[in-house]
């Protein structure tokens, strides 16, 4: 048995990997729930842990550089629609997506995969290219942060950096007009009435979406350290079988008749209606069912100086997965 960490954030289709009742084969994995994005700075900056959870534009940002510390296979624990993360003052001049051209708009970092997304969605769905924008980067509600990964901006793309304050503070103040976050600004969270999300119902423009172009946003992915993969490469297709048992068992107790597996009501006529909308698998892992929205998100993170040049989906995870797991 092979002693493996492994860091992940709490997630209900991952639970059985914690509990022991899904093991890797061949794999004594060790592993420890952390906040998101604790898992994403102690992997980065000291390579803590042998597997773990990633930003899908953290790794296409390190894939592209050419000297990844990182290999991912195709596990996405974390996928969300973000036409709701874009928060604007409820009073100011942006009300429309439109709108959001010569705007200031705050993101927390550039690389953040939710933004990423949303810069993607504007561009393609209503026509606001990056560089008719004035981005600004700082901290969400510290002041300070940075990029965790280089990047290489586009010609034409305004970024400027922030130090001294905060993005929610900046729009509340007016100093911004906008703010694309993964996180809701704290004045959101809090119920201010003076920031609101710019789509009204932004769950139904998420749906239709989705209806028109099939793309569902992964936003994060499992990785192996390159070293610990080099030397054991039959890991890969170990890992990822078990990620995928966890998550199905996870869904078979969702669409469990007999008892309330889940504390939400209604929840048997929920996951009908996303099976019809989404399929009978609706939280796919493996390539060929991710890859139109992995797809369109190297594109997006390519168009926006993200990575150095347009990495394919066969680029991003081995070959040994790529093989066993095309379906």
């Amino acid at each position: 048995m092979l002693a493996l960490s492994c860091a992940v954030s709490e997630y209900e289709h991952v639970r059985d990997l914690e509990t022991g009742r899904v093991k890797p084969e061949g794999i004594d994995l060790n592993l420890v729930i952390l906040p998101v994005e604790e898992v994403f700075f102690r992997s980065l900056r000291f390579k803590e842990f042998d597997i773990s959870e990633m930003s899908m534009g953290r790794y296409v940002a390190t894939l592209s550089s050419g000297d990844s510390p990182f290999v991912a296979i195709p596990v996405f624990p974390s996928r969300m629609f973000r036409h709701s993360a874009i928060y604007v003052k409820t009073n100011g001049s942006v009300r429309t997506p439109k709108d959001l051209r010569g705007a200031r708009v705050g993101v927390p970092e550039w690389a953040q995969t939710a933004g990423i997304y949303v810069r993607g969605l504007l561009a393609d769905e209503y026509k606001v290219p990056a560089a008719d924008v004035e981005w600004v980067q700082g901290g969400l509600e510290q002041p300070g942060r940075e990029e965790e990964v280089t990047i290489e901006l586009p010609a034409g793309v305004r970024l400027r950096r922030v130090e001294d304050r905060t993005l929610n503070d900046m729009l509340l103040r007016g100093e911004l007009d906008a703010l694309i976050s993964a996180h809701p600004p704290i004045a959101f969270k809090q119920g201010d009435p003076n920031i609101r999300t710019l789509f009204d119902d932004p769950a139904e423009v998420e749906s239709r979406f989705w209806q028109d172009t099939g793309i569902f946003p992964i936003m994060h992915t499992i990785v192996i350290k390159r070293d610990i993969f080099e030397s054991n490469r039959w890991i890969a297709m170990n890992l990822q079988q078990a990620f995928a048992d966890a998550k199905n068992r996870c869904i078979a107790r969702a669409r469990d008749k007999l008892a309330s597996r889940f504390p939400i009501p209604f929840m048997n006529e929920f996951v009908r209606a996303t099976n019809a909308r989404f399929g009978d698998d609706f939280w796919p892992y493996g390539i060929e069912p991710n890859r139109k929205t992995l797809s369109a998100f190297l594109r997006f993170a390519h168009m926006q100086g993200v990575t150095r040049h347009l990495l394919q989906v066969d680029e991003l995870f081995p070959p040994e997965v790529m093989q066993r797991f095309k379906i």
